[in-house]
């Protein structure tokens, strides 16, 4: 036997002792009724997660390598995207995403600083942390209530000679109405970027969200979909895009080498750019102010495990949902209800609720009822960024009072419906809310 055959037969021993490992750490644990946490979301996986990621990690390869390029592929195959390009963080995916169409190369369509980009307030931070970031303006526009999702008619007013994008997420899962928000940016040529962090698997007539703007970013956070433990996505269509959004992870430089590669564009000393001098080293130009955002393959290997499940999870996602909305529609009367945006087919990611202001309790009293029945809870990320302390100060733009963002951070929160959650644990949030309703009502 040589040296190879011996490491490999090693190999084999060590994953198969992960498998192993796997059954007796990680053993399935009962159901019981207020006993039991009930997690708004949290990681699924099973021995092959643990398989993949031991398996990089004896290849030593600390960046990004071979499960990092099956992912990309893979993802962008199943997004129906050319291009699916690895960042360590779904925030991190923001900020490329928009900074990108920062460059220089994009001559006349660059952003540039004062531009105004449209977007929402209710929702997470870094879906418009990247517009302040770059020295761009955000313009805030209100929500639709009960799709979560920006209110189309507000685009029009929104609109100004200083208007070059839109950045918006698709809330909870719930795909904004991408029909009136695209015909909207293609007649005013303004970019559009899809925060899909929350929307992996959601459709809208059809097609994967992520495929209609010009870049979409998605999460691989424990919480999100899929994980890798930390990790994000960029995903383009346009392979110019590709390029400006590896340039700006990879430290802004020019030079689109993979990691360990050299040479790919056939005249690495054969460049003259800015004032450097004939034939300088293409793998050190820098032709923007960028960073390292890169993962490592470690993340990915977990990830190449995670894609061959998202099917089923999104499945779950979808009847966890159906369940809990069926089974809560005799307390409508309290509580306003989600609804998918007409034409959408969300992979939730949460659910959402809101208690209406006739209701005979407040929403505090009914998160502290649900927590002390450990069935977590969320509120709708930041409510309103503009009630925010971090964005007192900051310039911006509103359209109208944002009435119904106010009512967001008020009345709103949302449980869980991911996949580690089963039909018996949603059966004990249906009872458990009804109970309180009971309760509040009759004393």
């Amino acid at each position: 036997m040589n040296e190879n055959e011996s490491s490999e037969n090693l190999r084999r021993q060590i994953l198969d002792l992960v498998r192993r490992y796997h059954t007796a750490a990680f053993p399935t644990r009962p159901f019981t009724p207020g006993e039991s946490a009930l997690a708004c979301a949290g990681r699924v996986f099973d021995d092959e997660e643990l398989v993949h990621l031991v398996d990089s990690s004896l290849d030593f390869w600390l960046t990004t390598g071979r499960f990092a390029e099956q992912f990309e592929r893979e993802f962008a195959a199943r997004f129906g995207v050319r291009h699916a390009l690895l960042v360590n963080s779904g925030s991190s995916a923001n900020l490329v995403a928009l900074s990108c169409l920062t460059s220089p190369k994009l001559g006349e369509r660059r952003l540039r600083a004062g531009d105004e980009v449209i977007t929402v307030a209710a929702g997470f931070p870094t879906t418009v942390n990247p517009i302040i970031q770059n020295h761009l303006v955000p313009v805030f526009v209100d929500v639709q209530i009960p799709t979560y999702n920006i209110d189309p008619t507000q685009l029009e007013p929104a609109l100004s000679s200083r208007t070059r994008a839109i950045m918006i997420a698709h809330t909870l899962g719930n795909p904004f109405d991408l029909n009136a928000v695209t015909a909207f940016a293609r007649e005013h040529n303004l970019w559009l970027i899809e925060d899909c962090c929350d929307a992996v698997g959601s459709t809208y007539d059809g097609k994967n969200v992520g495929t209609f703007g010009d870049l979409a970013t998605v999460s691989f956070y424990p919480a999100h979909h899929i994980t890798m433990g930390e990790g994000g996505a960029v995903l383009t269509d346009r392979p110019r895009l590709k390029t400006l959004v590896e340039s700006f992870r990879d430290w802004g430089r020019d030079c689109w080498c993979a990691p360990g590669m050299d040479n790919t564009c056939g005249k690495r000393f054969d460049w003259q750019l800015g004032e450097l001098p004939p034939g300088y080293d293409h793998k050190y130009i820098y032709s923007h102010i960028g960073y390292n955002l890169k993962l490592t393959d470690m993340q990915a290997a977990v990830g190449v495990a995670q894609l061959a499940k998202l099917d089923g999870f999104v499945a779950a996602r979808r009847d966890n949902f159906r369940r809990l909305r069926n089974g809560l529609t005799g307390l409508e009367e309290f509580l306003v209800l989600p609804e998918a945006t007409p034409g959408s087919d969300p992979s939730w990611f949460g659910f959402p609720l809101a208690v209406r202001p006739g209701a005979p309790f407040t929403r505090r009293e009914l998160v502290n009822f649900l927590n002390g029945r450990k069935i977590a809870t969320r509120l709708v990320f930041a409510g309103n960024l503009l009630r925010q302390p971090a964005y007192v100060e900051i310039e911006h733009r509103t359209i109208g009072d944002l009435a119904n963002t106010d009512f967001v951070m008020n009345q709103a929160l949302w449980v869980g419906v991911y996949p580690g959650l089963s039909a018996a644990m949603i059966d004990s949030m249906i009872a458990s809310l009804e109970d309180f309703c009971r309760e509040a009502v009759h004393g």
